[in-house]
């Protein structure tokens, strides 16, 4: 690679060390040509959202103008155009190595683009076709670079996995969305559970939540964890060298629900974090399972019946 090219790579992996702790760690078990490609993509997604969340300052129209230039400037690199950018090169030839579907990331850059103008999601299918480009896409962008013993059979819980990822992230950082102005709670949640924006925005000044505000995070936790289970069989279909890394992202963004859940569900008090001594010694266990070996679904909350109020709809297949 050229030197540009490397600093590129570079530039994606610092990004990704810094801000990606819980999936940093899971990608160093990768081998490490692979290693590379997943700081690209983390790059290049985790670059787009400090445009739209880091330029809370500037009007809309600027950060908007901001988000299309490189936007445009990617779109003008996967046509052979000269990139002038620090990290663009380095997905831009990720793209090119696995010939990665180009559609995945126009989705991405239209959930990134709905950012700068919605601010909240008035039923669940409607969080979901955000998601599809924010967090489903992602999991078909990794697939080819993690490998599979049957790529078509993968396709489907590796966008599940996408889904749960991300509702954990929304479960757990519900005060900082509030913060950028969003939530990401369907409004008929929060009125099945009796509340209200104000009410969110109230506990967030607290520090605490309401017992109503504790039991809607307990059904969308319970929720998440439905998409975890519909995506557990695809860790056993990736190729044997990537399988640790995943089993390992799997248990410890499985586990910020468990700590979630041990907070009483106030995601208020604190931000829910897997502790370091947790962290590694998951690391190490999936290092060390055989490859094949079945995950361990997080979630002991869906083993029980559930009451029909609470119930959890099954996730939505492709093209559901």
């Amino acid at each position: 690679m050229d030197i540009d090219l490397t600093a590129a790579y570079d530039r994606c992996r610092e990004l990704h060390r810094r801000h990606g702790r819980t999936y940093y760690l899971a990608t160093r078990l990768l081998p490490a040509w692979k290693r590379r490609h997943v700081h690209a993509l983390y790059g290049f997604t985790r670059y787009a959202d400090e445009i739209v969340d880091r330029t809370e300052d500037l009007p809309p129209a600027e950060r908007a103008a901001r988000l299309d230039d490189w936007a445009g400037r990617f779109l003008a690199g996967l046509h052979g155009e000269p990139v002038d950018d620090p990290l663009l090169p380095a997905v831009l030839h990720t793209i090119a190595v696995f010939d990665l579907d180009r559609d995945d990331f126009a989705s991405f850059l239209k959930s990134m683009a709905m950012d700068l103008t919605v601010t909240s999601y008035r039923t669940y299918d409607a969080l979901l076709d955000y998601m599809e480009g924010s967090a489903a896409v992602i999991g078909t962008m990794m697939l080819p670079i993690l490998g599979s013993s049957d790529p078509a059979a993968a396709r489907e819980p590796a966008r599940q996995l996408g889904f749960a990822f991300q509702l954990t992230n929304f479960i757990r950082d519900v005060g900082e969305d509030l913060d950028r102005g969003r939530t990401y709670l369907p409004d008929e949640d929060l009125a099945a559970f009796g509340v209200t924006r104000d009410d969110l925005l109230a506990a967030r000044d607290r520090g605490a939540g309401t017992e109503a505000i504790r039991e809607l995070i307990r059904y969308e936790v319970r929720r998440a964890q439905a998409h975890y289970v519909a995506a557990a069989d695809g860790i056993t279909l990736l190729d044997p060298a990537s399988q640790a890394c995943m089993r390992t992202a799997y248990a410890l963004y499985g586990g910020i629900l468990d700590e979630v859940a041990g907070q009483d569900h106030d995601v208020f008090v604190r931000r829910a974090t897997v502790p370091q001594r947790r962290r590694m010694s998951v690391a190490a266990r999936s290092l060390l399972t055989p490859t094949g070996t079945p995950v361990v679904v997080p979630g002991p909350d869906l083993a029980g019946p559930l009451a029909e109020a609470d119930a959890v709809p099954a996730p939505r297949p492709v093209g559901g």
